[in-house]
């Protein structure tokens, strides 16, 4: 991918002659140039200089953005969707038209990546929690019992995503014997096939160059649940304190909600450069259209299942099943086995409501139309006269 800030591609609009270069630390290339070029093309507009620019913050009915003409918070009125997965989001790239007061976004470049998660709602919906991410950094504490089950969910949408996931085992520190280090890295591990897993603390700065270096040139998300670290290790990566830090619950163990919106946050050229997207802790992940991202999270499964006597075996008690042959010979955990069973019975279901969620909304647009058409025909045929 080049990363060029060239801005030849657009340059028939006056905007080319703005400081494009304030784009290129928040991942403006050729391609990007060329997405928004095609963007003003397609969709014409009366104002004179519509600029690109990059969603860092968004907040109720407005976001902020950088521009080549510096930082401008918009109004997204003009861009809100019916479907839940296409609202502006931390990440996205959009045409701002700059002259308006406030100024607004008038649409969003076709995003590369997206993070999406189903919500708690019993709508079946998607939310999207980050935007054209190059690296899915999803933070684990080792302040408490490993919970591997979770890990393979955030793999598993981290893959879905389209980003490449990074595993990074936080506060490192509060494990001093190298040994059980090494054991719970190697846990991890298991449960994350073609994953880097790093430890780092944050506290000491143990392994946070590494990671930087991992990281360098690209925009990373930065997920994980409350308690984990995220606030802690995003400072060390950016270099200075940007976001608060708050210690965990003494109670429960439990973090407190510290960072409670989505900023994109330049990281230091010195290291590499790229962006930080630091998300607020997440309690629930719900999977959402994560099968291919399943299929890569469970790849050994994945490539056992392959050699199945039956190509529709369910791994549950059919002869000639390759995954059952590997539990019963320890190759494969059975904890994986279980875990993988879980996740894809959670997508089926998921798949299965949303897909009765659309038939609803379909009969309901059906029974509207008819109704419609009942009185548009009682108005051609005029009132009914009484016998």
């Amino acid at each position: 991918m080049s990363h060029s800030t060239n801005t030849s591609s657009s340059s028939a609009s006056p905007s080319a002659q703005l400081d494009f270069s304030r784009l290129a630390p928040y991942g403006w290339d050729d391609d990007w140039a060329a997405a928004y070029a095609d963007a003003v093309a397609d969709a014409p507009t009366a104002a004179p200089d519509p600029l690109p620019g990059r969603v860092v913050r968004v907040d109720r009915g407005q976001c902020d953005l950088v521009t080549p003409a510096g930082t401008l918070r918009a109004d997204t009125e003009f861009v809100v969707p019916r479907d839940p997965m296409k609202v502006v989001c931390t990440g996205d790239w959009a045409v701002v038209d700059a002259d308006g007061a406030p100024p607004y976004v008038r649409t969003l470049l076709p995003r590369r990546t997206a993070f999406a998660r189903s919500t708690s709602s019993k709508r079946s919906e998607g939310q999207v929690l980050a935007a054209n991410v190059d690296h899915a950094l999803i933070a684990v504490s080792l302040g408490a019992e490993l919970d591997l089950g979770r890990i393979e969910r955030f793999l598993s949408l981290a893959w879905s995503s389209g980003a490449s996931p990074v595993l990074v085992l936080t506060k490192a520190d509060l494990v001093p014997d190298t040994a059980t280090l090494a054991h719970l890295t190697a846990d991890a591990e298991t449960s994350a096939p073609g994953v880097q897993v790093l430890p780092v603390s944050a506290e000491t700065g143990e392994g946070v160059d590494v990671l930087a270096a991992v990281l360098a040139g690209g925009t990373t998300a930065l997920l994980g649940q409350s308690g984990a670290g995220k606030s802690t290790l995003a400072n060390a990566l950016l270099g200075r304190s940007a976001q608060t830090v708050q210690t965990i619950r003494d109670r429960d163990g439990k973090g407190r909600h510290t960072t409670t919106t989505r900023n994109l946050l330049p990281l230091p050229a010195a290291g590499g450069g790229g962006t930080l997207i630091d998300t607020p802790g997440l309690r629930g992940v719900g999977l959402w259209e994560a099968e291919e991202g399943l299929g890569q999270a469970f790849a050994e499964i994945e490539e056992l299942a392959a050699r199945c006597r039956f190509h529709d075996c369910a791994h549950d008690a059919e002869p000639g099943c390759a995954v059952l042959a590997a539990v019963e010979d320890g190759t494969l955990p059975e904890r994986r086995l279980v875990s993988y069973r879980k996740l894809l019975r959670e997508n089926v279901r998921l798949a299965a409501r949303t897909d009765a969620r659309l038939r609803a909304e379909q009969r309901q647009v059906f029974k509207q139309r008819q109704a419609l058409g009942r009185h548009m025909m009682e108005r051609k045929r005029g009132p009914r006269r009484k016998p």
